[in-house]
């Protein structure tokens, strides 16, 4: 979820986010499900972390949200009500959230950094849930990727990108613990951890890294024409894997930091 507009391919996502969903699985073992719990997942991209909770809530039920059409259609597609009578998608956004003391729980994964105004989402986050709900948010932290990040504003600046990024600023917002205790206090919800965390991020192979960055560095692949976006993602994996190699097992590695976030409702 993305509060600008980009196009997103679902099947090109599903099978190039196995490390999102490594992240999901962690933060979901933290939640601690007793099957009860009334979820929201909010940013639910294609569905199959919402789907993997609801497997845990059989007593409960969850909704995954998210604001590409395409994102939502497919998670419907792919997890039927019929099938799944415990989890719904719908499309909404997360700085609009048309929920009042409905959750017990509130989940993101991999998703906040796509936002620049945090404290209103938490402001909606804490209007959704009711008295003494939880929130457990995972999402890009202070010093994610920046090994990757040094590589891609090289070649954005080169002679031959550089005309596509001109009027380009960064596009992710990657806050640490200290802001987000302010705007935690500010919403009405009490921190319970709120940490940055290292994490090896790994692809297999080239094609691995490329279908990553191709499924969600919209912000630069989506600046460049459409007929030249491969020959941007191959550039920017070959450069990347020349300063940091492809290990012996064939996987790439990213160090990303990831801010981590538990607060309750007060």
């Amino acid at each position: 979820m993305a509060t600008k507009s980009y196009i997103w391919n679902p099947t090109d996502y599903e099978q190039n986010s196995s490390a999102q969903q490594k992240f999901a699985r962690d933060l979901i073992v933290k939640m601690g499900l007793q099957g009860n719990e009334r979820v929201l997942d909010l940013g639910c991209g294609d569905g199959k972390v919402t789907a993997e909770i609801a497997s845990f809530v059989s007593d409960g039920f969850v909704v995954g949200i998210d604001n590409s059409e395409a994102m939502i259609n497919h998670a419907r597609s792919r997890y039927p009500k019929n099938t799944f009578p415990n989890l719904e998608f719908r499309l909404a956004n997360a700085l609009q959230l048309p929920f009042n003391k409905e959750f017990t729980i509130v989940f993101s994964n991999s998703v906040l950094h796509w936002i620049q105004d945090h404290a209103s989402v938490l402001h909606g986050i804490s209007q959704s849930l009711c008295s003494g709900g939880k929130i457990f948010l995972q999402m890009g932290g202070r010093g994610c990727a920046i090994n990757m990040l040094r590589v891609v504003e090289d070649i954005t600046l080169s002679s031959k990108w550089r005309k596509y990024f001109i009027d380009f600023s960064f596009p992710y917002s990657f806050y640490g613990p200290e802001e987000y205790k302010d705007w935690l206090k500010d919403a009405g919800l009490e921190a319970k951890r709120v940490e940055l965390i290292s994490k090896d991020m790994t692809h297999s192979g080239l094609a691995g890294l490329a279908g990553w960055i191709r499924t969600t560095w919209f912000p630069y692949t989506q600046s460049v024409p459409q007929e030249m976006r491969e020959q941007f993602i191959t550039e920017i994996v070959e450069t990347y894997v020349q300063d940091y190699p492809i290990t012996e097992d064939g996987l790439t590695h990213l160090e990303m930091v990831r801010l981590e976030v538990e607060a309750e409702k007060l």
